[in-house]
């Protein structure tokens, strides 16, 4: 072994959510606002896409947040410190386009939270007004809520079970927002339905809208052809063209139809995983 790709912390976020520190130093060095790597656990692993959330160049880090959803996923749960993963491949994707806007609203609903960090990050950086709306399942499904409140001017949380912030949903909050006039920009990630709600809501008003989507992925420099996504009409693919887009031309319906092809399959192959590990 030497040292790359390596597990330098783990920490719990949330019930089957973990964030990892990894040691990889090329990726902390050049990965921007946005940009993701594409990771597997062994060397014959399902390659996945996750967001880098944080990166520090200094110390050849960086921090990906990941939740048990299929096999894979849960795989990873399972590294504790020491443990190495087999390939971490990036910074993939086109980065965050950051400049002065006025006054910018970041949407996040799940875990989509760790892809929206970096890019309040960066447009607060920029000197813009950023308003984070963080929505969750309930308070133990809130996650980097004070990393959210240090990247910020103001932060919203919405909870559907009311345990933290306001009961109800992202665009519960977000509706006042657009009522007083001043958002200038938004950003939104998370599940599907809560993206193309809040495109709903804000197409009338013409405020430019980004959605940062992960659809499947495989090899993540547009090769395999799996992470394409309907926008404006065309074929984009979501690992180079991507992953963030205008949210008023993206085909939501698609997108849910291609992310939901294999849920069963990835049920079943967590259920036995899970089985494997707890004997």
């Amino acid at each position: 072994m030497d040292g790359r790709f390596t597990v330098r912390a783990v920490s719990s976020e949330g019930p089957d959510i973990h964030r990892l520190l990894v040691h990889a130093p090329r990726v902390a060095r050049y990965v921007r606002a946005g940009q993701f790597v594409i990771v597997r656990t062994t060397p014959d692993g399902e390659r996945i896409p996750l967001t880098v959330c944080e990166a520090d160049a200094s110390e050849g880090t960086i921090a990906l947040v990941v939740q048990g959803v299929g096999r894979t996923t849960f795989d990873i749960l399972e590294l504790v410190q020491g443990d190495q993963f087999a390939d971490v491949l990036g910074p993939l994707g086109s980065p965050t386009h950051v400049e002065y806007y006025g006054s910018c609203v970041v949407v996040a609903g799940g875990v989509g939270v760790a892809i929206a960090l970096p890019v309040a990050r960066a447009w607060h950086g920029a000197g813009n007004r950023v308003v984070g709306i963080l929505g969750a399942r309930s308070d133990a499904h809130l996650i980097l809520h004070h990393d959210f409140t240090k990247a910020c001017d103001r932060v919203m949380v919405t909870t559907e079970d009311g345990s933290a912030g306001e009961r109800g949903l992202v665009t519960d909050a977000l509706g006042p927002l657009l009522d007083e006039g001043l958002v200038d920009r938004v950003f939104v990630v998370g599940p599907i339905p809560m993206m193309r709600a809040v495109a709903a809501m804000t197409q009338p008003t013409g405020i430019a809208t980004i959605a940062s989507l992960n659809p499947l992925m495989v090899d993540g420099t547009g090769m395999c052809g799996g992470c394409r996504v309907a926008v404006g009409g065309e074929t984009r693919f979501a690992c180079i063209d991507g992953p963030e887009f205008d949210a008023h031309l993206v085909d939501f319906d698609a997108l849910e139809r291609r992310n939901t092809a294999y849920r069963e399959f990835e049920t079943c192959q967590a259920a036995l995983g899970g089985s494997a590990r707890h004997g």
